[in-house]
């Protein structure tokens, strides 16, 4: 993204939310062959895709917030926020953007999102490019990965962020099927505080409250969409019973949709540039995404 590109930032108003995004370009420049690409995470705000957007010129970009991260707000920051809500916000920004069908890139917890976005509105979304969704319900392990999550809220409730994020991490970084006998891990492994401060606001501990990672894709309305899915490992995420939950979730994805996985590079984090100090392969990344959204 050059610096003469022009950037307008934009809100549109949703069942109790503000749901904030970002429109890079001059939307006039689209076309039906090459639409809008919305990038967007969950709960990682849209200063995650900064490198990402940078190496994809010529492209109209709209970056979201998804609600309660970044310059999205709700009106209860603590009550749990479901992936069926995610979607009704894609959908609401698509709407007040007024240029469906979009293209959209959208890793981890936005790729779930997405789904539920493609499956309830499918005339919203040409290509969707799915990247990395940790879809524990289509695993044979679903039941202790659930376990594990409930837990994760659990320990939230009572001891608060350190905690719960150390289980979060000890959970997204296991390798192969999780049972349920995995070590608790310590916070002050990561670096995350053990004093609780009270807050119960987190993003990512709402989206566990709403158990997007246990809900079930509707695959036959995926199917059925006019949308072409991409489902996108990670090179160094690891194979369908060896990787991690969401490299897994993602190879389960494709072959319920009768395919198989495309690999991008990196791992979980190929896309960011150093984004919340993390480093993958932003420049590859940002070519294979072009070539698979061109793909016909």
């Amino acid at each position: 993204m050059s610096e003469t590109t022009a950037a307008h930032d934009r809100t549109v108003e949703v069942p109790g939310a503000t749901i904030a995004y970002t429109v890079i370009g001059d939307p006039a420049d689209t076309t039906p062959e090459c639409p809008p690409l919305m990038l967007f995470g969950s709960p990682m705000d849209s200063t995650g895709f900064a490198s990402l957007a940078a190496r994809l010129p010529g492209r109209v970009l709209v970056l979201v917030d998804p609600r309660n991260t970044g310059r999205s707000v709700r009106d209860d920051r603590t009550a749990a926020v479901t992936v069926d809500e995610h979607a009704a916000d894609l959908h609401a920004v698509i709407a007040d953007l007024g240029l469906a069908p979009v293209d959209a890139f959208a890793s981890s917890g936005g790729a779930l999102n997405a789904l539920a976005l493609v499956a309830a509105h499918p005339t919203d979304v040409r290509v969707l490019v799915a990247h990395e969704p940790p879809l524990a319900a289509l695993l044979p392990d679903a039941a202790a990965i659930g376990a594990a999550c409930d837990a994760m809220v659990a320990a939230y409730d009572a001891e608060g962020f350190g905690p719960a994020m150390a289980r979060f991490l000890g959970l997204v970084m296991h390798l192969g099927e999780v049972t349920g006998d995995e070590p608790t891990v310590d916070p002050t492994m990561f670096g995350f505080p053990t004093d609780d401060d009270g807050s119960r606001d987190d993003p990512l501990m709402a989206n566990m409250r709403g158990g997007g990672v246990t809900q079930s894709p509707d695959l036959d309305a995926l199917r059925a969409a006019p949308t072409r899915i991409v489902a996108a490992v990670g090179e160094e995420s690891g194979g369908a019973t060896d990787g991690s939950i969401a490299a897994r979730g993602t190879h389960a994805l494709a072959a319920a949709l009768g395919g198989e996985a495309t690999v991008f590079p990196g791992g979980h984090d190929g896309f960011l540039g150093g984004e919340f100090g993390q480093t993958g392969k932003p420049d590859e990344f940002a070519v294979r995404l072009v070539e698979v959204l061109s793909a016909g």
